[in-house]
């Protein structure tokens, strides 16, 4: 009895924060703003809603549970009446009862634990595939305001706490409320003072462990921080492996991760400390309370008022029922974190969606044979208000040319690039996709099946270089990726790779040079064979003579391609129809002397 007591006592110091979550909650109702944590809710249940006749019959299992808990109890009650004063008559028909009661209440907790664990995955996996379509359907510039961790975060720790709360937040409330009304009825109809006693213990704990929280919120807080510092230190570290290895100075990051260690064992043996005084404080209240309602029952049990067995009744409830007052205002720091976990996951599924000009699109397809004209006019750009990076500019891309962006880092030819994938939008211009049949479109997410891009950096990812390619055309044959691989000049290195295209690559494409990751890199836009293929920096890794080799193989291929390429290589330079120049917020097209004069100042 004194263990369940113990186990009690530090479930009563877990909720230590439910008090500081009420007053949270009467903050927000007085400041007008409980509104918003309503229409969180009504946002969880939206999903909840889908399983409702699980949810009820988890409910009503957790009930029959509860009650067979309490059957059990009195019936051991009785038991050690019978035992005690030497009824044995109606000893087997007890045990009957307390055996069948205790497989009951065993089998059903078992239904409960399974139930729910079902429920909270589906819930799970439909928020997370919802929230997934939305963020890659979600606007590129107000996406981009978030951090990838943040998103990660949201996406996985939010919605597990949410998923975990969706099913059960209501029928838990529901069951306790249940369990500690049906507690406290029991043992007021053996003993009132009892009920009093037991009634008072639980609220005198929670209310005794206030003092407590400012402090358990600091070393909480220290904890956190502390361990989010290693883990970035951990992370940047991995990252960065072959820097760090490259520049001789593994010792020095040996020393720094001791140091962070130190400081991490430091607060996490404070904290320590601190758990361990808070232990022996709420242990002796507890044990307070105990002795008080032991010293009554031993009391009533010397007068003869009660037997053994109603003794025992009263020390189990009396410690069920402060449970189940804990389990309940536990609630309310439940309900506020599944609150705000659902508001950030809001905050990504409420951004804008892409711009999205279906039918239009769709009808471009007719004349994607005879290729593409990429053409902006007039175009104007900021990412941020009054701070133009694009200004009152044109470019023109037609089919069977070479077109490139010249100009200094950071002027703008990155963005010129998003303009023509419409993951940015003008201001005002237009950019427009136009068909050799003269049919035109505005430049929205659905033209982006025209184009195929190779990014800046190496974008391989782990896996065969055949899953690497397949990703952009899923039904593509063997001969189609090995003519790619030819076409992008890989195919001599890759068939001598160990399993050839199923050769595996490690992340970021780690086991083979930069420069052949580039060029298995635009074999997979080879591969997709669209209409537009655009090039960022993408053949900085090759040295000339495959760089002009690559760039002829792809226009050989199919004389329509619309190629674009942003760079800093006189090499392209020579092959290209037209140049233009990004700089100091304009896109100009140079006269073929200037371009020729860039080639020779390269």
């Amino acid at each position: 009895m004194f263990d369940d007591e113990r186990e009690n006592q530090q479930q009563q110091k877990k909720n230590a924060f439910s008090s500081e979550a009420l007053n949270t909650l009467i903050r927000r109702w007085k400041e007008g703003t409980f509104y918003e944590i309503i229409d969180d809710w009504k946002w969880i249940f939206s999903y909840s809603a889908r399983y409702k006749g699980a949810i009820l019959f988890y409910t009503l299992l957790g009930i029959f549970s509860t009650s067979m808990g309490l059957v059990s109890s009195v019936v051991s009650k009785y038991l050690i009446d019978i035992v005690t004063g030497y009824q044995f008559d109606r000893l087997p028909v007890l045990i009957a009862v307390m055996v069948g009661s205790t497989v009951f209440s065993l089998v059903f907790d078992s239904l409960i634990s399974r139930l729910s664990t079902k429920l909270s995955i589906y819930i799970n996996n439909d928020i997370q595939a919802d929230i997934f379509d939305k963020i890659i359907d979600a606007d590129w510039l107000k996406l981009s305001q978030y951090s990838n961790g943040d998103v990660l975060n949201r996406f996985n720790g939010d919605v597990s706490t949410v998923s975990g709360n969706a099913i059960s937040w209501l029928p838990s409330i529901i069951i306790t409320v249940y369990n500690f009304v049906a507690t406290f009825v029991l043992i007021l109809h053996y003993d009132v003072v009892m009920a009093v006693i037991a009634f008072a213990s639980a609220p005198f704990m929670l209310l005794a462990s206030r003092v407590l929280i400012t402090r358990q919120r600091e070393y909480n807080k220290k904890m956190r921080e502390m361990s989010s510092q290693l883990m970035t230190f951990e992370a940047e570290t991995f990252y960065n492996f072959d820097t760090i290895k490259s520049f001789g100075i593994s010792g020095l990051y040996g020393r720094k991760m001791r140091g962070w260690q130190e400081k991490f064992k430091k607060v996490s043996l404070d904290y320590n400390l601190f758990s361990i005084k808070t232990n022996i404080f709420m242990s002796i209240l507890g044990t307070l309370v105990q002795f008080l309602a032991f010293g009554y029952c031993l009391f009533r049990l010397w007068t003869g008022d009660i037997t053994y067995g109603t003794m025992t009744l009263f020390m189990t409830q009396r410690s069920k029922l402060s449970s189940a007052f804990s389990s309940l205002v536990s609630i309310i720091p439940s309900f506020l974190n599944s609150s705000v976990s659902a508001h950030r996951i809001r905050e990504l599924v409420q951004l804008p969606r892409e711009v999205h000009i279906p039918e239009e699109s769709e009808e471009m397809a007719r004349a994607a044979a005879q290729g593409f004209e990429v053409r902006m006019t007039g175009v104007d750009f900021s990412y941020v208000e009054a701070q133009r990076v694009i200004t009152h500019s044109d470019f023109v891309a037609r089919p069977g040319e070479i077109v490139a962006l010249v100009g200094p880092s950071g002027e703008g030819k990155t963005t010129l690039i998003r303009l023509i994938l419409g993951l940015i939008r003008p201001e005002s211009g237009e950019a427009l996709l136009v068909g050799g049949d003269g049919s035109q479109v505005e430049i929205n997410a659905d033209t982006r099946r025209y184009f195929a891009y190779v990014p800046q950096g190496n974008t391989l990812l782990s896996g065969t270089v055949e899953e690497n390619l397949r990703m952009v055309k899923e039904d593509a044959t063997e001969e189609e990726i090995v003519q790619a691989l030819k076409t992008a000049c890989a195919w001599d290195f890759v068939q001598k790779l160990e399993g050839g295209i199923h050769g595996k690559l490690g992340e970021r494409g780690r086991g083979i040079s930069e420069g052949q990751a580039q060029r298995i890199a635009i074999a997979r836009a080879v591969l997709r064979d669209a209409p537009v293929l655009l090039l960022d920096e993408a053949t900085s890794a090759l040295d000339v003579e495959t760089e002009r080799q690559v760039l002829r193989n792809i226009v050989r291929q199919n004389p329509n391609k619309t190629c674009i390429v942003t760079t800093h290589r006189p090499s392209v330079l020579g092959l290209c129809q037209r140049v233009y120049r990004v700089m100091e917020t304009r896109v100009r097209e140079l006269t073929e002397e200037e371009s020729a004069k860039m080639v020779m100042d390269f």
